[in-house]
């Protein structure tokens, strides 16, 4: 059995028993009994048929929190906390800048560890899918941030004049090319994969239109996939000429970040 998949185990028995996964590691000989093994035993079939395990248990951890995910969201990967230790960095430099837009928010990962983690921040979260709302909703209830998580059904930008200090978009950017070979497409919404032919239209979409909705000054965070950095800041710099455009590697050494200094 490979580590992933020891580990899987591992999370699945501690779905079943309803204990943290320390529990499980700490109690190895423990037993189930019959309806935990019926249990654990359908899970596992489920995992291998190939549902992603955060569908199969309901829930994934992202930035240090527990979010309840459903197949109309996107799985939160390690990568996206870059874009959030990023924002809050800008956000500590930046203390009277407070009003976010998270554009495509899916579960709300990204809008609800920038509330919890900058506590005086404003964050408006949109998505064109009202399903991947619903489960935003649930997050925001969840981790107790309705006071300062709105969400809101839009394409993209919401149709209002007030601007932003804080942009932050993780939005499809996988080539409609490359779907067909993805496992992720057969279990994750196209919707909040599919980037069109070069990965890009999304994200195309939103730098024509981010220049009305950004604040003098404001800052913007775009994650990317690894192969789009040199078309997505070409992008960038001609939506904002005078801006500072950044592109920044992941821990792999890929470029998975664009950010947008409005000087």
């Amino acid at each position: 059995m490979s580590e992933s998949a020891d580990l899987d185990a591992q999370v699945l028995l501690a779905h079943v028993l309803a204990k943290p996964r320390s529990w499980i590691l700490a109690h190895p000989d423990a037993l189930l009994d019959e309806y935990q093994l019926e249990r654990y035993e359908t899970l596992t079939r489920r995992l291998e048929s190939g549902e992603p395990l955060p569908h199969i248990i309901g829930h994934w951890e992202f930035y240090g929190l527990d979010f309840t995910l459903s197949p109309a969201v996107l799985i939160p990967r390690p990568e996206t906390e870059m874009l959030v230790e990023h924002a809050l960095h800008w956000l500590v430099e930046h203390p009277a800048r407070r009003s976010i837009l998270d554009v495509g928010t899916g579960s709300g990962c990204i809008a609800v560890s920038l509330a919890l983690n900058c506590p005086d921040a404003r964050i408006l979260a949109s998505d064109i899918s009202l399903e991947a709302l619903q489960v935003a909703r649930q997050n925001v209830l969840r981790h107790a941030v309705s006071d300062r998580v709105q969400l809101l059904q839009c394409d993209l930008l919401p149709p209002t004049s007030l601007p932003f200090d804080l942009l932050c978009a993780n939005l499809p950017y996988i080539p409609a090319a490359n779907m067909p070979q993805l496992s992720v497409a057969a279990h994750e919404p196209l919707l909040a994969l599919d980037g069109g032919v070069e990965g890009v239209i999304w994200i195309s979409r939103f730098l024509e239109r981010a220049p009305f909705a950004l604040a003098s000054g404001g800052f913007i965070l775009l994650e990317i996939e690894a192969s789009q950095g040199s078309l997505v800041t070409g992008l960038a710099q001609t939506a904002f000429p005078q801006a500072r455009v950044q592109l920044l590697p992941d821990l792999a050494g890929r470029d998975r970040l664009v950010t947008i200094q409005i000087l």
